[in-house]
């Protein structure tokens, strides 16, 4: 690539924008290329392999990441490598990350390590509640806000400003946050 050198730094940073959306969109393009080729032609990977010099797992991966989510099911806000990084959950489990993702504006490596971390932490009880709370918008907003400054999922800073409430005027007989962990079911 050649850039010319009076480029302005508005349009380098657009072409950058656009140079990502086509790499990301190449792998979604590879996936369905070889998903078709399973179905329709012989030796798909071997022909593959040959056409686009990279290597039989990134094809695989590719492929693999397509079949998982059908085009109408994938999110165009999220890279390619969010979708893979939740490919291997229930559809589920892969539309909740993807929201929280999405809302959260979490690049890869923040998905990744949350869903890490959700991994690390003790199996939930099998009992919930679900509490619904009507607020005006502003303070919806503002909560948000708090969470995102914490690094929290909303659901998760509105658990724990909750358990640190219950914190200060403990109930005899009900666990507290340090023996309950908490659900991101609220």
């Amino acid at each position: 690539m050649s850039l010319p050198p009076d480029l302005s730094l508005s349009e380098w940073r657009h072409l950058g924008q656009q140079i990502h959306t086509i790499a990301d969109s190449s792998a979604w393009w590879l996936g369905d290329w070889l998903i078709f080729g399973q179905e329709h032609y012989p030796d798909r990977y071997r022909r593959a392999l040959k056409q686009t010099s990279l290597d039989y797992q990134t094809l695989r991966n590719y492929a693999w990441v397509a079949r998982k989510f059908e085009p109408g099911r994938r999110r165009a806000r999220l890279s390619f490598q969010h979708h893979a990084e939740v490919a291997a959950v229930s559809e589920a489990e892969q539309d909740v990350w993807l929201t929280r993702a999405e809302e959260g504006g979490w690049t890869r490596n923040e998905l990744r390590r949350r869903m890490r971390m959700r991994r690390q932490t003790p199996e939930e009880p099998d009992e919930r509640a679900v509490v619904h709370v009507s607020v005006v918008a502003e303070r919806r907003i503002r909560w948000q806000r708090a969470a995102e400054i914490a690094g929290l999922d909303f659901r998760e800073w509105i658990i724990q400003i909750l358990d640190e409430a219950a914190a200060d005027d403990p109930v005899p007989g009900i666990p507290g946050p340090a023996t309950d962990p908490p659900a991101l079911g609220v």
